[in-house]
């Protein structure tokens, strides 16, 4: 495994972390309690030291599984965790993928911390999110001045924001970057989810932020598993997702198959995390993990050859040429 620092603190993180949703929820495919403990087990022990959860993950069970499986690591581990979302209200019931309501006042931030570090068995949180914030929570003075104080009190040691597709994200990750002056910024990007993510690369660099990489796979297109959209089912994440953006993703694919096979070294799969390793911003990277074969191969991703310039510049050539499928419909982005 290799490390990168993250701007401005001393935390130093895996370049490939782990997702702890995956074994959370049932939102990537349902894995058995025992497999979920392997892989995080595993993980530790073949370097990644940097899980990234959320208090919505299963309600608290994102949390309460690292406690139970590599609590034991807590000193030789980053954890990142988010807050925002008031899973809490049990008067309003979640209904499927639904979003909950959020809560960015400075009360239940306080208490969302206090139930976190509970559940995390720990004094302490590495990186503390705001999850999915949208500008408005960015423009109040006392959501920063309340994470200000819990870093003073040693509860947290320093706090992000975890942008969502399709509630908050280039103003959002602007401001957080240049007016909050947070020491992460998470984003979605990956060699067909592209925007706005390049357009927050100078930002970062300027600013001295730490970006975390969520889904390199683009629901799993770039896994190179694929040739056809799988049926996923009905609680999977993905099912969520127009057929139509998967249907093209899978064409847009086809086009970079030169990164991947015996004269490069590299999987599909290992190119797609390669692909986001390649810009310096970029600290971590966070694939979904089901299986150990997974776990294995993402993780070697870092030890097989680096993206070339000339094949970045081939990448971005595709992108800003549509992967020459001129058929393809326009503007058509993933929801």
């Amino acid at each position: 495994m290799k490390y990168r620092n993250l701007p401005r603190t001393d935390l130093s993180l895996s370049e490939v972390g782990f997702g702890v949703w995956t074994v959370a929820t049932n939102w990537w495919g349902h894995i058995p309690d025992n497999e979920k403990a392997a892989l995080l087990e595993n993980a530790v022990d073949l370097g990644i030291n940097f899980f990234d959860t959320a208090d919505t993950y299963g309600e608290g069970f994102g949390e309460e599984v690292l406690a139970k499986h590599i609590g034991h690591h807590r000193h030789d581990i980053v954890i990142a965790t988010k807050f925002g979302y008031d899973f809490y209200d049990t008067l309003t019931p979640r209904v499927g993928h639904q979003e909950r309501s959020q809560k960015f006042e400075p009360e239940f931030i306080r208490f969302a911390c206090e139930q976190s570090l509970r559940r995390l068995n720990t004094d302490y949180i590495d990186l503390y999110q705001l999850h999915n914030p949208r500008i408005d929570a960015l423009e109040k003075e006392e959501v920063f001045e309340t994470l200000e104080e819990l870093k003073t009190e040693g509860k947290i040691r320093y706090y992000g924001s975890a942008l969502g597709p399709d509630i908050g994200w280039f103003e959002e990750g602007e401001a957080s970057m240049k007016e909050r002056s947070v020491h992460s910024l998470q984003i979605i990007y990956s060699i067909l989810e592209q925007e706005p993510a390049r357009d927050f690369f100078p930002i970062a660099k300027d600013c001295e932020v730490g970006l975390l990489s969520r889904v390199p796979h683009a629901s799993e297109a770039l896994t190179g598993r694929y040739t056809e959209v799988p049926d996923f089912d009905e609680s999977d994440h993905r099912s969520h997702r127009r057929m139509e953006w998967l249907r093209e993703a899978l064409r847009k694919v086809e086009r970079v198959q030169f990164l991947a096979g015996e004269d490069t070294g590299r999987l599909l799969s290992q190119a797609a995390i390669q692909f986001a390793l390649y810009q310096p911003s970029i600290v971590s990277v966070l694939p979904n993990f089901t299986n150990l074969d997974e776990l294995r191969d993402y993780t070697d991703a870092v030890d097989t050859p680096p993206l070339t310039d000339a094949e970045q510049g081939e990448l971005d050539f595709l992108w800003e040429n549509n992967f020459e499928l001129e058929e393809l419909s326009p503007n058509l982005t993933e929801v």
